[in-house]
């Protein structure tokens, strides 16, 4: 069975899925939005793959700080977690800890020579990727399926 995994941002959303089996994470695109709060898109691009690919879990990264605390960010990430329980009520949503995600998304894209142009188009749907394997992994492995 297929997972997604979201990447959420202030302007953008990273989404990420799964092979059949569950053990591969794939980058598949990047949502922008004009605006923070204008999630309408967003949402129904999500609700729109989960239907076509038969999600049932959706893996949110949740942007912890390094000492463990929730800052704004995480905050935010809880918001949109209650939204996507609201408009996608057959999905489980689960956090998954995203703690440097962007940055280990980025190093192999700058080892390639991407330029930061380039970068900024798919670090998030990359992020998203790591994010979900490490969900997927962790599975695998017997881990928790909450670590937020």
């Amino acid at each position: 069975m297929k997972i997604l995994g979201l990447d959420y941002g202030s302007r953008t959303t990273g989404i990420a899925i799964s092979d059949e089996t569950g053990s591969i994470a794939f980058p598949v695109e990047t949502v922008v939005r004009e605006e923070e709060i204008a999630l309408k898109q967003t949402v129904r691009r999500i609700r729109q793959l989960t239907d076509e690919n038969n999600i049932h879990t959706v893996v949110l990264g949740f942007p912890k700080n390094m000492d463990n605390s929730l800052g704004e960010r995480a905050e935010k990430t809880l918001a949109f977690k209650k939204r996507l329980e609201r408009d996608l009520y057959q999905v489980e949503i689960v956090l998954w800890d995203e703690r440097l995600s962007t940055v280990a998304s980025e190093r192999p894209l700058l080892e390639m020579g991407y330029d930061r142009h380039r970068r900024k188009k798919i670090v998030d749907n990359m992020a998203a990727a790591y994010i979900l394997q490490g969900y997927l992994d962790a599975q695998k492995a017997g881990g928790n399926s909450d670590n937020g």
